[in-house]
C-alpha cells in the first residue's frame, strides 16, 4: 500500500506537468480548432525566460533571488503570449479551416524557433530590428496612400528583399565584433537553479515529497482556475466561447471575430509559456525541450475530447499515473504475489521502463479511442464540423 500511494502521488505529480503542458493546447486546439505544433517550442521559450530572468536575480543576491520564480512566470507568460500573438496574426489567420497547412506551417515555426534559440546573438537581434524599422517604418508610412491597394503588390516585392538586404549587411558589419556574434544559449542544455525554499521534500514516512513537484501542482490548479473564470465569467470569455460555438452569428451580432482569435491564441501560447517555466524545476533545459512534451499534450487533449477542461484533466492525470506504474514497475510489483497471473505480470515487467511503458500507454490509448474516437468528453461546436 505504501509503495502505491508513493507510486500514485509521483503520478500525479507528472499528470500535473501533462496538465500544465495540455491546458494551453485545449485551448487553442479545443476551442479554435488549430493544430499548433509549436506549441512545445512556445513552452521552450518560457524555460528560457526563466533561465534570463534567473541570470538577472542571481546578481541581486538574496532574498531577490529566492522570489526570481514569482517574476519568472508572468514574464515567460507575457514572452509566450506575445509569440503566440504574432504567429497567428502572421501565419494562422490565413489557414483557417486547413488543418493540413497550419500544420505544415505550425511546423515549420516550430523548427525556425529551435535554430533560433541556438543562433540567437546581438548580431542578430541588431539584424532583426533593423528589417522591422525599415520594413514596417515603410509599410506604416505608404499604407497612408490613396492609392495603396494599387500598389501594394510592387510595394511588397520591392521593400522586403530591399530590407532583408540591408538588415544583412548590417548583421554582417557587426559580426565582426566577438561579444557581438557569441551565442546567448548555443545548442547546449541550460540548468536553472529552484530557489532555496522550493529545493528539499517533506517528509511522509521513508517516503520525501519534492517540494517543486508541490510548487507544480498548486501552480496547475491556479492556471486551472483562473483559465475556466476567464472563459466562463469573464466578457471576453463568453466572446470565445460564442465564436467557438457559431462563428458568423457571433460575427452578425458584433464580436470582433479576428481579435477573439488573437487573443485566444495569444491565452494559449501564454499558458504554454508557464508550463515552460513549470518544467525547469524538474531539469535542464535546451533547444527541444518542446518535443519531450508535445506528443503527450495531444494525447492528453484527444482522450479528454477536444476543447473539455474538465476531460482534460482526467486524461492528464489518468495517463501520468497510469505511465509511472507501469514505468517504475509497480504494477508489476503488485501483482506479482497473486497466483495465476505470472504472464501478466511477465508482460508487465517487460514494459517496465520510461521509453517502454509509453509505447503501452500509447497502446492503450489507441484502443480507448477505438470505442470512444471523440474522446471523454466530445466536442461541440466549431470543431464538431473539422
Amino acid at each position: 500500500m505504501s509503495d502505491l500511494l508513493i507510486a500514485t502521488f509521483n503520478g500525479i505529480s507528472i499528470g500535473a506537468v501533462l496538465l500544465l503542458a495540455a491546458l494551453g493546447l485545449s485551448v487553442v486546439f479545443g476551442l479554435m480548432g488549430v493544430i499548433n505544433l509549436a506549441h512545445g517550442e512556445l513552452m521552450m521559450l518560457g524555460a528560457y525566460t526563466t533561465f534570463v530572468v534567473q541570470n538577472v536575480f542571481k546578481s541581486f543576491g538574496e532574498p531577490w533571488f529566492s522570489l526570481y520564480i514569482f517574476f519568472a512566470l508572468p514574464c515567460a507568460f507575457l514572452i509566450a503570449g506575445l509569440m503566440g500573438l504574432m504567429l497567428e496574426r502572421g501565419v494562422i489567420r490565413f489557414l483557417y479551416g486547413r488543418p493540413l497547412e497550419t500544420l505544415l506551417a505550425t511546423w515549420g515555426v516550430s523548427i525556425i524557433l529551435q535554430q533560433f534559440v541556438r543562433s540567437v546573438s546581438w548580431s542578430l537581434i541588431i539584424g532583426i530590428l533593423v528589417f522591422c524599422l525599415l520594413f514596417f517604418g515603410a509599410f506604416f508610412t505608404i499604407k497612408k496612400r490613396p492609392d495603396w491597394e494599387k500598389i501594394r503588390t510592387l510595394f511588397l516585392s520591392i521593400t522586403i528583399p530591399l530590407s532583408l538586404a540591408i538588415s544583412s549587411v548590417t548583421g554582417v558589419i557587426i559580426s565582426g565584433q566577438e561579444a557581438l556574434k557569441k551565442p546567448w544559449f548555443s545548442a547546449r542544455n541550460v540548468d536553472v537553479t529552484a530557489p532555496q525554499w522550493l529545493q528539499g521534500g517533506l517528509p511522509l514516512g521513508s517516503f520525501q515529497v519534492p517540494y517543486s513537484r508541490v510548487f507544480i501542482i498548486i501552480l496547475t490548479v491556479i492556471c486551472l482556475i483562473a483559465t475556466y473564470w476567464f472563459l466562463n465569467r469573464s466578457n471576453w470569455g463568453l466572446r470565445i466561447r460564442s465564436v467557438t460555438q457559431n462563428r458568423t452569428m457571433s460575427a452578425c451580432l458584433g464580436i470582433p471575430t479576428a481579435t477573439v482569435d488573437a487573443l485566444t491564441f495569444s491565452l494559449g501560447s501564454g499558458l504554454a509559456g508557464i508550463a515552460g517555466c513549470a518544467i525547469t524545476l524538474l531539469g535542464s533545459v535546451g533547444p527541444n525541450t518542446g518535443q519531450n512534451y508535445i506528443v503527450d499534450a495531444f494525447m492528453v487533449v484527444v482522450v479528454g475530447g477536444v476543447g473539455n477542461l474538465v476531460g482534460t484533466i482526467i486524461a492528464a492525470m489518468g495517463l501520468g499515473v497510469i505511465n509511472y506504474l507501469i514505468g517504475s514497475g509497480t504494477f508489476a510489483l503488485l501483482l506479482s504475489p497473486i497466483t495465476g497471473l505470472e504472464s501478466l505480470v511477465n508482460i508487465f515487467n517487460f514494459f517496465a521502463t520510461t521509453s517502454m511503458a509509453k509505447v503501452l500507454v500509447f497502446v492503450i490509448i489507441i484502443s480507448f479511442l477505438q470505442v470512444k474516437p471523440a474522446g471523454l468528453f466530445p466536442p461541440k461546436g466549431r470543431n464538431v464540423e473539422l
